[in-house]
């Protein structure tokens, strides 16, 4: 039983549909290499919090409830991250958005997009997320340039750095 799991972990990108597949853990480990460790949980939010989170995020929750991940280096924490799990078009897409003790949003790394692979975001755009301050406004089409034929992936992506900043202020810290 354990073997066919294995199997059918390391076939659900294909199963998916070409879906890109990423680890938590090694992108926080080559973006923090100061990381010693990392403490994956989830957070069910109450239907005040979720209240609170909508109006941080100026927008609709797809949940209620999120995978989140507390890093540390020793016993001080450096930095949260939150896995946000949205529809694009037809498939969902999950992103990895990764903030400082101090809210500033560090990078956003996708982790799992079952849409075709032409409308996945490049990577030279998912560095506009680098270094965001908490205070960035995180629009497409204010500070957020479109992306010409994946204007879904680009909103969809946005919106959830949007979404997991106002998680991480109004629930993790």
């Amino acid at each position: 039983m354990v073997r066919r799991l294995r199997i059918l972990f390391c076939l659900l990108p294909l199963i998916l549909g070409g879906a890109k597949a990423a680890n938590v853990e090694q992108i926080v480990k080559e973006a923090l290499p100061m990381a010693t460790k990392i403490e994956p949980d989830k957070v069910i939010l109450t239907r005040s919090e979720a209240q609170e989170v909508m109006r941080h995020a100026k927008m609709k929750l797809p949940s209620r409830l999120y995978r989140i991940f507390r890093i540390y280096r020793g016993k001080k924490e450096l930095a949260d991250g939150v896995v946000i799990t949205r529809k694009v078009r037809s498939k969902k897409a999950s992103v990895l958005y990764l903030f400082d003790h101090e809210g500033k949003l560090l990078f956003a790394e996708v982790l799992a997009f079952a849409e075709p692979s032409e409308f996945l975001p490049s990577k030279v755009w998912m560095g506009q997320f680098q270094n965001k301050s908490p205070d960035a406004p995180l629009r497409v089409g204010k500070d957020i340039p479109m992306i010409s034929g994946a204007t879904l992936s680009a909103r969809n992506v946005t919106d959830g750095a949007r979404l997991a900043r106002a998680l991480v202020e109004a629930v993790l810290r």
